[in-house]
């Protein structure tokens, strides 16, 4: 499809912002909105950055239907809001989780069935069991946790977990609020005829992430690493070896233009999309690029103890999406945390009081 009217939801966020942007300068003729509750600190700040380059803000909550009817004119909605800390609820009411990544969905849905527009959904890899990812065989390297050769279970290798892995388990409110939307999305699939798309992402990253303890792990490492203040390795024996497959969100605009470009053959279907094992670190890896980049090392002290909803390794299999797109990742981690770097540094003085 070639929309002439995007609404992108979560439009200030970190991923709805730069999707925005890069939207808009790759098709100047489209018309952009994003809507943002601003909730999360040092949202407001992408408001200028939107605007400034053609790009309407809309002040509005997905939990509120109302909210969506001044946008105007929409033929794609690309859903990006979400209350993404896997700790959300724990210790405390999952109201606001689950308001947000469930009920906002549902209003986004119906704001798109009414008007007949395209729908991308940015799901999570966190909708996998952790049981299940937990118990995998695993091997212990110098540097890191890898899966282990001879895997049993059905959607898992050493390249990481495919679409086809077990869902059943618990995942975290976070993630089953994203697996309660995708499954609802199937739905209006079937029953309506909505032309949806779904991508399970493993860990984003990019600049004007603004990165903190349970969400956005890179920034929040470099920032850490550049102003020389203290980390600590959290769990699975507080080596630091847990492992994640990471992905620049402009690897993820990429594989978005592929998708829109061929639409009606990717609706209806469900894909991981990750940097897969090629592009992933441990903690202790990325220490080590972070102390590379800034030229700083820093106290990192050890918590063995596990945190709840935590998992020792997860790589994305994105063999199903490569194969229907051939689209392939193009930064790797040192891209990455270079990029960020160069972002903090031209940006210090306002990001001081937000990432450290």
């Amino acid at each position: 499809m070639i929309p002439s009217n995007i609404l992108v939801t979560g439009g200030c966020g970190f991923v709805g912002s730069t999707l925005a942007l890069r939207f808009k300068e790759m098709n100047p003729g489209l018309r952009i909105v994003c809507l943002d509750n601003l909730k999360r600190r040092g949202a407001e700040l992408n408001i200028r950055r939107l605007t400034d380059r053609g790009v309407e803000f809309l002040h509005g909550d997905i939990r509120n239907p109302e909210d969506f009817e001044t946008a105007g004119d929409v033929d794609l909605l690309v859903e990006c809001s979400a209350e993404p800390s896997v700790l959300a609820g724990y210790g405390g009411s999952p109201a606001y989780v689950v308001n947000t990544n469930l009920v906002g969905t549902l209003n986004c849905l119906e704001f798109a069935r009414t008007r007949n527009a395209g729908f991308v959904f940015l799901s999570t890899s966190r909708v996998y069991p952790m049981k299940a990812i937990n118990s995998l065989p695993y091997v212990e390297t110098a540097t890191r946790f890898e899966l282990a050769a001879g895997q049993t279970l059905p959607g898992v290798s050493p390249n990481g977990l495919s679409e086809q892995f077990t869902l059943d388990g618990a995942r975290s409110l976070y993630g089953a609020t994203k697996l309660a939307s995708e499954l609802v999305i199937q739905e209006y699939v079937d029953m309506y005829g909505l032309k949806a798309v779904i991508n399970r992402c493993g860990v984003l990253t990019g600049p004007w992430q603004f990165g903190k303890v349970d969400q956005g792990v890179v920034v929040l490492w470099l920032a850490r690493h550049y102003w020389k203040m203290p980390l600590t390795y959290i769990g699975f024996g507080g080596t630091g070896k847990q492992v994640r497959d990471i992905l620049h969100v402009d690897d993820l605009y990429d594989l978005l233009e592929l998708q829109l470009a061929d639409f009606d053959r990717h609706a209806g279907c469900i894909y991981n999309v990750g940097g897969s094992r090629a592009i992933s670190v441990s903690l202790q890896e990325l220490t080590a690029l972070c102390r590379e980049t800034t030229g700083n090392a820093i106290e990192i002290s050890a918590v063995g103890q596990d945190r709840p909803a935590d998992i020792r390794i997860y790589l994305s299999d994105a063999a199903k999406v490569q194969a229907a797109t051939g689209w392939r990742p193009k930064r790797t981690a040192a891209d990455m945390v270079l990029d960020i770097f160069q972002w903090i540094k031209s940006n210090e003085t306002m990001l001081k009081g937000i990432l450290q």
